[in-house]
């Protein structure tokens, strides 16, 4: 029998030949997953060896992440500002940038908390879930075209004992709302890339998280244009639309901002890029 020690002897230059950048670390938590442990706990016994049945649990993990599966798919659930997620091929991975618009937000809305909150295609929930949980007295709204994003985005509202602070609505962008709805906060992390951005991605990006909610038009600014032009009649006087952006899209979307009686403001990351826009 096979020693946890001689396993992970193996599987960290497996991941590594596979362009895996932190081998070591991915396979401590594939090997804790598959064994129900957490990784601290896999130092702790190193000699211990695994039964036939553990390796059979083991081997399909390690094969989907040399296989570039994304880790979080692989592990099954994410940590999003304080969150615990469940996260699969029905949505995006949230990112560490949008935990920092998170951030901004709580930063910009401390002093006047908005009442009522939208978030324009949540994929997997985390924005409008971390909102609700943010703003405890808001009412907040989330839609997606994509009913199985829906799905997933309503499982990890009840993870989280907050299914009777969210709203879920199916339709593309705006198309899911009533006329007469109106928003102190409206959020959007949406599609941005171009076809030729999606090619560069790493594999883990291009080959498994759901293109739909990753490439927008030619320029990366097809759905952007959208929820601009639609905005206006939806966000409520003294509102802020705040939007993850790509970070060469600033000027663009200053002009279609323009286009469509708005002023916005480009807001870098923690990296310096130009991350955000938020139109107040």
């Amino acid at each position: 029998m096979r020693t946890l020690r001689e396993i992970k002897a193996r599987t960290e230059p497996f991941f590594a030949e596979k362009g895996i950048a932190n081998p070591g670390l991915e396979a401590d938590l594939i090997l804790a997953h598959a064994l129900g442990l957490k990784r601290l706990d896999l130092y702790l016994d190193l000699d211990r060896p695994l039964t036939e049945a553990q390796l059979e649990t083991l081997r399909p993990l390690v094969k989907r992440r040399a296989a570039r599966e994304p880790l979080q798919y692989i592990l099954g659930s994410h940590d999003f500002a304080g969150l615990s997620l469940a996260v699969d091929a029905r949505a995006l991975i949230p990112r560490p940038e949008t935990e920092e618009l998170l951030d901004l937000l709580v930063q910009r809305l401390r002093e006047a908390p908005p009442a009522r909150i939208l978030d324009l295609g949540t994929g997997s929930g985390a924005l409008a879930l971390a909102l609700a949980h943010t703003f405890p007295n808001a009412a907040v709204t989330a839609t997606d075209a994509s009913a199985e994003a829906l799905d997933l985005a309503r499982e990890n509202a009840a993870r989280n004992n907050l299914s009777k602070r969210l709203t879920l609505l199916e339709g593309s962008w705006w198309d899911a709302l009533p006329a007469e709805a109106s928003y102190d906060l409206i959020v959007s992390n949406p599609p941005y890339l171009t076809e030729a951005e999606l090619q560069t991605a790493a594999p883990e990006v291009a080959d498994h998280e759901p293109r739909r909610a990753l490439v927008a038009g030619s320029d990366g600014l097809d759905d952007l244009r959208v929820i601009l032009a639609g905005a206006p009649p939806f966000l409520a006087k003294g509102g802020l639309l705040a939007l993850e952006t790509g970070i060469a899209q600033g000027a663009a979307l200053e002009a279609l901002a323009s286009e469509n009686g708005l002023q916005g403001e480009t807001l870098e990351d923690l990296s310096q890029r130009p991350r955000f826009f938020f139109v107040s």
